[in-house]
């Protein structure tokens, strides 16, 4: 393994949404990974690989996109089988990735004999190999992350429902930001050990809310009152299956995780809406219920510039009800000291 750091998720400029995303998907793995879609050069690759300092494993393993089938699912030595009277089995990625993150960057291109496979271990939990009469099973249980430029092909359906939460980066981004974006990856680039240094308290401290979150978890009930708004929308979306209401179920409890909350309010059932119905949507999303007057739903301030090292409050602003189409703006990110 590589002594060089990886680019810590509290410095990355903007992305706001994404990181909501992988945050929730760190608190409970059970939403199911995340799908991140965008154009070229947008740190698909530099975010997801920022979600395994958030799990409790932190274990980050990637299948490369010409990978074979035998390094997907590992291999069987049938000569120690004969000769020792045991199967010896070379575990592969699935092996390494279980209880941690499986990447696959342009996931749309994964040869479709690799997509089947990945499948059936997603939906079982299990990888089983098998050869001349011989077989090997073991656990499989990952979150799953996946980039695509959507330009360059569409995912599989199948495929495309597996991943929980789906997120879209835009490729429009704002002088100030972009020259932000630039400063902070040259300086990163120059060097990885200092500029992790300047970041270790913001990421430290992103680290252990997740971390409260998931002892929190348990503890918020999956409540009636909840499944009942979120049943009606999906309905109205015309979703296939039943898969968005589980995980749009589970993300909306991760984020009342996230918030410090003991249960599910509809700011947390609005705020991982566009997560959960993006990639499953038929029919245009109706505007998300408006909230009482009092609760006065001023939009959250835009990102400041680095000067107040605060970590910003997510799922803490009301709720707002939003046209079809519409960018969600979220509470900045934790600001470099």
């Amino acid at each position: 393994m590589s002594d060089i750091p990886h680019f810590p998720l509290a410095a990355v400029v903007g992305a706001d949404d994404l990181k909501l995303a992988l945050c929730l998907t760190a608190i409970d793995p059970k939403i199911g990974g995340v799908l991140i879609e965008g154009p070229r050069g947008m740190a698909k690759s530099t975010l997801a690989r920022g979600l395994a300092d958030l799990l409790a494993s932190g274990q980050f393993v990637t299948l490369p996109l010409g990978a074979t089938e035998e390094r997907l699912v590992g291999t069987l030595d049938l000569d120690a089988a004969l000769g020792e009277g045991r199967a010896q089995f070379s575990p592969g990625v699935l092996a390494k990735a279980d209880g941690g993150v499986l990447y696959v960057d342009e996931v749309n291109l994964l040869a479709d004999h690799l997509v089947d496979l990945l499948l059936d271990v997603a939906a079982s939990g299990v990888n089983l190999v098998e050869r001349d009469g011989i077989s090997h099973r073991h656990a499989s249980r990952f979150v799953l992350i996946g980039t695509m430029n959507p330009e360059e092909g569409e995912l599989r359906p199948q495929l495309l429902d597996r991943f929980g939460l789906n997120v879209a980066l835009s490729g429009h981004t704002a002088p100030a930001e972009r020259g932000q974006i630039i400063r902070r990856r040259l300086d990163f680039d120059a060097d990885p050990m200092a500029f992790c240094a300047q970041w270790v308290t913001q990421q430290e401290a992103l680290k252990q809310r997740c971390e409260r979150a998931r002892l929190l978890l348990p503890s918020i009930p999956l409540d009636d009152q909840a499944l009942a708004q979120i049943t009606e929308r999906c309905f109205a979306a015309a979703v296939d299956g039943l898969r968005a209401d589980l995980v749009w179920l589970r993300a909306a409890r991760a984020h009342a995780a996230w918030r410090g909350a003991g249960s599910i309010i509809t700011e947390d059932i609005d705020a991982v809406a566009e997560f959960a119905l993006r990639h499953r949507r038929r029919n245009p999303a109706p505007p998300a219920p408006q909230q009482n007057p009092a609760s006065n739903g001023t939009p959250p301030p835009q990102q400041q510039d680095d000067q107040t090292g605060g970590q910003g409050n997510w799922g803490e602003m009301p709720a707002q009800a939003m046209p079809v189409g519409a960018r969600r703006e979220v509470p900045s990110w934790p600001k470099k000291p």
